[in-house]
């Protein structure tokens, strides 16, 4: 559609999860307010620097949309929508409520850190006004993982976080960095991460392999020593992981386009099945229909 009419302006690029790809795509920020991890890459062309958007706008931008667009999702963009006041959350998701009453459901990438002033009363109104799904990248639930990528949180910050959201009614969709420990680390990386789901209890969980379309440099500037692991390598790790996965029904993805290996089912009762698949990835790569190179992507 021609950008001269389409109602919504977009500073490219644009992210959304895999799971977002038939929903609106509603800018309330541009860039991430935290942009310092040292494994990601989304937002640091120029023009993403963090603001937050003009609120008039936005709200101008839903009432165009509710005249000529008809959906039933919405993903609230960019890296962190969550970081905007509450009172200017619950503007927007009235007007959406207002103006596009079909939507339902809006969603958001969340980082924890800005879950911290937030009370568990505050996400509970977010929710109440339209806000069902929260994407929270964990990465990992390693303290010295988190350290060396420079995530700026700890096991305990994401702990707290999940279980406001938990508590407010919003559903969780969190994903672990498959790799971003390296080979020194990625037994605790593992093991810490499994321990964080384990007390969670996330509604979603998926694994996504640490990617570096532009290179490695800006990493190894945090993480010196850093060592990727090969195929085998994080395929081990995965196994690890769901090994120690205590969870009761959480809804299992490991099929974004960076994995080799796609896995979906349901923990626990998919958990054996699922392990069997990363078991023949292992000893049969050859049979286990895996991805090739030109197939992935970040």
């Amino acid at each position: 559609m021609n950008a001269r009419v389409f109602p919504i302006s977009y500073i490219e690029p644009v992210f959304r999860p895999p799971s977002e790809a038939h929903s609106l795509i509603l800018p309330v920020t541009n860039g991430c307010s935290w942009n310092k991890c040292g494994f990601c890459e989304m937002y640091t062309a120029p023009q993403k620097k963090f603001r937050a958007r003009d609120e008039a706008e936005v709200l101008e931008e839903i009432r165009r949309c509710g005249q000529s667009l008809i959906v039933q999702r919405i993903f609230l963009a960019d890296g962190d929508a969550l970081v905007l006041p509450t009172r200017r959350l619950l503007t927007i998701l009235q007007a959406i409520r207002e103006h596009m009453p079909e939507v339902e459901r809006v969603s958001s990438y969340c980082l924890p850190r800005n879950l911290r002033k937030k009370s568990v009363e505050e996400l509970r109104e977010l929710a109440d006004a339209g806000l069902k799904m929260a994407y929270v990248g964990a990465e990992s639930g390693d303290d010295e993982v988190l350290a060396r990528v420079n995530k700026g949180e700890t096991y305990a910050s994401t702990l707290s976080a999940l279980d406001k959201l938990g508590q407010a009614g919003i559903t969780r969709s969190v994903m672990i960095l498959n790799g971003l420990g390296g080979r020194t680390l990625s037994d605790q990386h593992a093991d810490s991460s499994a321990r964080l789901m384990n007390e969670a209890q996330p509604e979603f969980l998926s694994t996504l392999v640490v990617s570096f379309p532009q290179g490695e440099a800006r990493y190894r500037e945090q993480f010196a020593d850093f060592e990727p692991l090969g195929q085998l390598e994080l395929f081990r790790e995965v196994e690890r992981l769901l090994q120690q996965l205590e969870l009761r029904d959480t809804v299992f993805r490991s099929d974004h386009a960076s994995n080799y290996l796609v896995l979906k089912g349901t923990l626990g009762e998919d958990k054996q099945r699922m392990l069997a698949q990363v078991r023949q990835a292992i000893e049969q790569p050859q049979r286990a229909g895996l991805r090739q190179e030109w197939q992935r992507g970040l």
